[in-house]
Order: C-alpha cells, then structure tokens, then sequence
C-alpha cells in the first residue's frame, strides 16, 4: 500500500488555488515551483506557493479526499488552508 499527498498550492497574490495530489510533496511543489512544466496550469498562473497539505496512508484515500477538495466551493478550500495556516505563508521549506 502506497502513500500520498493531497495539497493546496496559489500564487503570490493568493488569487489562483490549485489542489493536488502526490505521492512524492517535496520533489512535486518544487517541479511546480520551477515550471518543470511550462504549459502547466501551475506554471501559466505562476502558482507557487504550497499553503496546505495533508498526508494519507493509503494513496486512494489521498484521491478521494484530493476529489473532495476540487468539487468544493472556493470558500471551502479557503477555509481549509486557514486552519492549518491562516497566514497563507509558503510551506516549502517547512517539508
């Protein structure tokens, strides 16, 4: 049984959110963070900033979960990240 990663990531204005899902957090925020993937959704909305993340034994309940996230509202997401960190910092280096 694999783990995984479900997390928030938005850009320097906290306009644009973006939810994933990894098994691999550090190595994949810092792909998003260099625009390994110029065509990316990430990369042409200059989504850089991780501001939640939440780790799963089991991969499958990191996708259901990573699925609950993308069918909420935008308030829901936002809700979301202010309990874990309400000042929107950039959690990379915390990884």
């Amino acid at each position: 049984m694999a783990d995984g990663w479900v997390y928030i990531m938005t850009n320097k204005y906290n306009k644009v959110l973006y939810t994933g899902m990894t098994g691999n957090l550090k190595e994949r925020i810092r792909l998003h963070k260099t625009k390994r993937y110029p065509g990316s959704f990430t990369a042409r909305y200059n989504v850089e900033k991780l501001v939640w993340y939440q780790w799963y034994k089991d991969i499958t309940d990191a996708y259901r979960h990573e699925q609950q996230i993308k069918a909420g509202s935008r308030q829901k997401k936002i809700d979301l990240i202010n309990t874990m960190n309400p000042e929107w910092k950039d959690l990379y280096d915390t990884l």
